[in-house]
């Protein structure tokens, strides 16, 4: 029987004799998932833009044929042309990609955007077109689609753009759907209702899928075949169930045994100490004026956060987790000065033992650049916080040069210095952003974020874009350097394993509350809430053998009304944040 999708020796190279992709192999079979892991930069992406015909300019497909059946023919798509490839992109072979912010239109609304798809391949009404683009991103996780169809790109949260990005690519149901990193921006709730929807559709259109992902649990819950490639070469490949559970490649055992993942049993810690504050967040909200979708209605007011109260203990790590849209990284930019709380909110920052605490929203120009000196913030978009016209020489040291320190030489031996203590070569200086791969992107982040020096490093989302073994170099890094130098983090993040691993105590939101607080290993081997409870459930782990129960994420993830009495959020009724045990709180009635 014929593959529908057969690779054959794809090799691809730039100017360099050396080839990028050397000789990588694969097939799928309609209605299979075949995944692509491996490091950053290893040619899991290029490989699959080959397939739509999107490679950079400066490439060259040096051999190899992609055999697709098309209509009941078999055709080479490297022989294409650019007309033909138009017709199957977006229809018949969908691509998700990485960064949603790069690649969708800030000047268009999101549901525009979506709806083309369907304009330029279906024979439909507009009206048809609107209802089709309503119900796939009511099937995508959005609460308001009317709101997100009408809504910028700069108006949704990094999750929310991956959600929209996911419905472009899935609204004309395809016969292919590449997905490069589909959940990576996702919390854990909704990457496990996405990945649901991605089978449902298989069910449905009997849809193959390739999955480039870095995460081993989306492998092992997804996958029927695994693909396992380092440095543009293939290391191992079969199925998923044998090389998930005997992995032979030396390589492919690294790479697995660098996957994190939630312990399963932890002895009691305190919560750190709050008698030592480098950062106390009190009684913080905000409240957003949202665009109305016609001239005609009034503005819309959204409650981002509610009422929240954070204390960041010196030198300790404060993880806050919850879904896309819960308030987390609007509590870190209010944190950092960057978002004015509503009227009675306070936060305070207090650079060393014994001094005394500032006001970050009361500072005036002098004392602010001290304070952002002194907090700095890692980005969860690492292409949007770079400047694409900027070297990265002049990107590491344009910290530098806004608060006046050192001289030319003394700023490029940092550059070096921060670029070679997050796993980059100082000889990539004079490289521009789109040079490097997404997971080194954010690699990049990091390291301007470290120049400075700071105190206090806000992270939101940072290692969301990296592969396992990075990410394992990476918090090995955060926990290196903030041991060391005494560094605070406050932590955003929706991967509960980089969470159980980094953090000292964890807040969990949810509708811009937070929803139980507690030292990890509390949380984790005792959740009391029933969304705490739906994010671990929620965590696709490497076992092949443990798949996601999305009847509990279903149950703790839904409207907050549909929980039991205890829990239930009822118009203005909110059950206050208990403490059941020391450092242990929930918010329920008593």
């Amino acid at each position: 029987m014929t593959a529908f999708l057969e690779v054959k020796n794809l090799t691809i190279g730039f100017k360099a004799p050396e080839p990028t992709i050397d000789a990588v192999s694969f097939s799928l079979e309609k209605g299979e998932t075949l995944a692509i892991v491996g490091e950053s930069g290893s040619g899991k992406t290029l490989s699959c833009r080959a397939i739509l015909g999107i490679l950079p300019k400066t490439a060259q497909i040096r051999s190899g044929q992609i055999l697709t059946n098309q209509q009941g023919k078999q055709v080479d798509i490297l022989t294409l042309g650019e007309r033909d490839f138009r017709a199957i992109r977006g229809d018949c072979i969908s691509m998700i990609f990485q960064e949603p912010m790069r690649s969708l239109s800030p000047l268009h609304k999101v549901g525009h955007q979506v709806a083309e798809v369907l304009e330029l391949h279906r024979n439909c009404s507009k009206q048809q077109i609107k209802q089709d683009v309503l119900a796939t991103f009511k099937r995508v996780g959005f609460p308001d689609p009317e709101r997100a169809y009408a809504a910028y790109p700069f108006e949704m949260s990094g999750g929310m753009l991956q959600r929209a990005m996911i419905a472009m690519a899935m609204i004309a149901k395809p016969d292919l759907l590449i997905a490069d990193e589909p959940t990576t921006a996702l919390d854990v709730t909704t990457q496990a209702q996405i990945l649901g929807l991605i089978k449902d559709l298989q069910a449905e259109t009997g849809m193959a899928v390739i999955l480039v992902t870095h995460d081993l649990g989306v492998v092992a819950n997804m996958a029927d075949r695994v693909v396992v490639m380092n440095k543009g070469r293939v290391m191992e490949r079969g199925c998923a169930n044998l090389v998930l559970s005997t992995p032979v490649h030396p390589y492919t055992q690294k790479l697995f045994a660098a996957a994190p993942v939630i312990p399963e049993t932890a002895e009691f810690v305190a919560p750190p100490p709050h008698d030592d504050l480098i950062l106390d967040m009190q009684n913080i909200s905000k409240t957003f004026q949202a665009r109305s979708a016609s001239p005609m209605q009034s503005a819309t007011l959204i409650k981002a956060v509610c009422d929240v109260n954070l204390k960041l203990a010196r030198g300790k790590t404060l993880a806050v987790v919850g879904e896309s849209g819960s308030g987390k990284s609007t509590c870190a930019r209010i944190a950092l000065g960057a978002e004015l709380p509503d009227v009675g909110g306070r936060v305070t920052f207090c650079a060393g033992t014994g001094e005394t605490p500032i006001e970050v929203h009361s500072l005036n120009r002098a004392d602010r650049a001290a304070f952002q000196k002194q907090a700095q913030m890692v980005f969860q978009d690492p292409f949007s916080s770079l400047s694409p016209r900027m070297q990265i020489i002049d990107t590491l040291t344009e910290p530098l040069d806004i608060h006046g320190l050192d001289t030319k030489a003394e700023r490029r031996n940092r550059a070096c210095e921060v670029l070679e203590l997050v796993g980059l070569d100082g000889s990539m200086l004079r490289r521009y952003p789109h040079a490097f791969s997404g997971g080194q992107r954010q690699r990049l982040s990091i390291a301007r974020a470290l120049t400075l020096d700071p105190k206090l490093l806000v992270c939101d989302e940072p290692t969301s874009a990296l592969d396992v073994s990075v990410q394992d170099q990476i918090l090995d890094l955060l926990e290196e350097i903030r041991d060391a130098r005494g560094l605070s983090y406050l932590f955003i993040s929706h991967d509960l394993a980089v969470v159980s691993r980094i953090a000292d105590e964890v807040a969990v939101m949810r509708q811009g509350r937070v929803v139980e607080q507690a030292p990890p290993c509390t949380l984790f081997a005792n959740p009391k809430h029933p969304y705490t409870r739906a994010l671990i459930a929620a965590q696709p782990e490497p076992d092949i053998n443990r798949p996601i129960d999305l009847n509990i994420v279903a149950l703790g993830a839904g409207a907050s009304s549909t929980w039991t009495e205890e829990f239930r959020f009822d118009g203005n009724d909110i059950p206050p944040l208990t403490e059941l045990e020391p450092g242990h709180m929930v918010r329920c009635h008593g």
